[in-house]
């Protein structure tokens, strides 16, 4: 008897084991099924493409951005009615893919039409009707900000804050994805434009003083009580120690303080205060700020660095507290930085979709806002908040002053070679101050000044969000 209970005990205990796995292996195949069928191991994606006509690529607005057609000889095209305007976000589904074309093609190339539905397609001879994206961008907006960049290099990325939903991501040099495959080569081996490469997540840049958002964080944490006693006499320049810091064309702001210093974006006063900070507790703030490390998202982007030690010689520090030096940054993450000041402090993740569905209209799959993390206290935004309002009434971003929306914002004008008169212009803030629906963040390559050349972009990008007939 004992043996014939040890016996079952063995049995029924493996059996659980055997159990069990094939229920992890279901699991596992089910919840990492994308990766599994994308696989270039994997015959079902060649074997689905052939099967079904490849989804569309709708904007939140309605827009068809992507579809399949068929062409005089019957083979099936990739159409992209907007060319290059969409180029980067949207991307394109030939040559490895690239954009959301290339992340959602698990969906695109699936079909989850009723029985019906693939009975009547069936009957007529047709392949099944794939799978349709929704996406999160607004094509009025991206198109505004498509032509606003005009014959400039950059980007504009524009985003909701309470949701982190993208409206719109722009990069320039473009490329038109209708005829990536003859233009392959020459795109793909062109690394002087890189017209590939999608400036808002994947370039980096010297953020300039757009930077001195984080180190006014730094300052405001080390000095939480006395942060508005702050003064300083701008006589233009600072030098220390051999090293000097310019302000911007050798404008001399004269006195100022905590507040004015931002608005007026003197370098030489947040020179003066980033040699005070210190250098452990800023490079907690850069961590927290997302700084030299890998990001949860969905999409590819280059990681932004920035730099606080100790070992860092009293120009380094100077150079870091504006934003030059070895500080480099995508205008992906200036943007969720400005989105958390715009959300009292809490960044949600960016996201492109929202949800997927057969052609037939039945919901596939829906893609909710999440919460990527807390960055700042809501005191500490709140704060932010009143200084990026001052750069628009008083500062370097006044041609925002008088709008009905209520902007806030930070210029900058970061230089990217040995002259000083070589600069890279950019912007990021958002609208309405005391309701933010509309974070907005641009560079613009060896454009000059943030305030003379990105804020008018950003103007028109809230003038046509918030309806309002611009004349710039």
């Amino acid at each position: 008897m004992k043996n014939n209970k040890a016996i079952t005990f063995i049995a029924v205990f493996f059996t659980g084991i055997v159990v069990a796995m094939l229920v992890y292996i279901g699991w596992y195949s089910y919840a990492n099924r994308e990766t599994f069928v994308m696989n270039d191991y994997n015959k079902r994606a060649s074997a689905l493409q052939a099967e079904n006509t490849r989804g569309s690529i709708i904007s939140a607005d309605d827009v068809t951005l992507a579809l399949s057609e068929t062409d005089e000889d019957g083979n099936e095209v990739r159409t992209y009615p907007y060319g290059s305007q969409f180029a980067h976000v949207v991307g394109y589904a030939d040559m490895g893919g690239m954009g959301i074309e290339k992340d959602m093609k698990y969906y695109l190339i699936n079909s989850s039409a009723s029985l019906s539905t693939k009975a009547s397609y069936d009957d007529q001879g047709l392949k099944f009707p794939g799978d349709n994206v929704y996406t999160t961008i607004n094509a009025s907006l991206q198109i505004l900000a498509y032509y606003s960049l005009g014959d400039y290099n950059g980007a504009v990325i524009i985003s909701d804050p309470k949701t982190g939903a993208i409206l719109a991501m722009v990069s320039k040099p473009d490329f038109d994805p209708n005829t990536i495959k003859e233009n392959w080569s020459s795109l793909s081996t062109d690394k002087t434009t890189a017209a590939l490469v999608n400036r808002c997540s994947q370039g980096l840049y010297p953020p300039g003083s757009t930077f001195k958002i984080v180190t006014s964080l730094e300052y405001i944490r080390e000095n939480p009580t006395t942060y508005n006693d702050y003064t300083f006499n701008c006589q233009g320049s600072l030098t220390v120690n051999g090293a000097s810091i310019k302000c911007y064309h050798n404008q001399v702001h004269g006195a100022l303080d905590f507040y004015s210093s931002f608005a007026n974006s003197c370098n030489s006063s947040y020179a003066n205060i980033g040699l005070t900070l210190d250098q452990d507790e800023f490079a907690d703030t850069l961590n927290d700020l997302l700084f030299n490390q890998e990001l949860d998202l969905d999409f590819p982007y280059s990681k932004s660095t920035a730099t606080a030690s100790t070992t860092l010689s009293d120009e380094d520090k100077m150079q870091l507290s504006i934003g030059q030096g070895t500080t480099s940054v995508t205008p992906l993450h200036m943007n969720m930085i400005t989105m958390a000041i715009a959300n009292n402090g809490t960044l949600m993740k960016p996201y492109l979709v929202t949800g997927v569905k057969s052609a037939d209209g039945r919901t596939v799959e829906s893609f909710e806002p999440e919460v990527y993390g807390t960055l700042m206290t809501s005191e500490e935004a709140d704060i932010l908040t009143d200084m990026m309002q001052q750069v628009v009434l008083t500062g370097t971003a006044k041609n925002l002053a008088d709008c009905s929306y209520n902007a806030v914002g930070k210029t900058g004008s970061a230089e990217y070679s040995d002259s000083t008169t070589d600069s890279h212009a950019w912007f990021t803030g958002f609208a309405p101050k005391d309701d933010p629906q509309i974070c907005v963040t641009i560079i613009m390559e060896k454009a000059g000044s943030g305030g003379h050349m990105a804020v008018p972009v950003a103007k028109r990008i809230f003038d046509e969000y918030f309806g309002v007939n611009s004349i710039n």
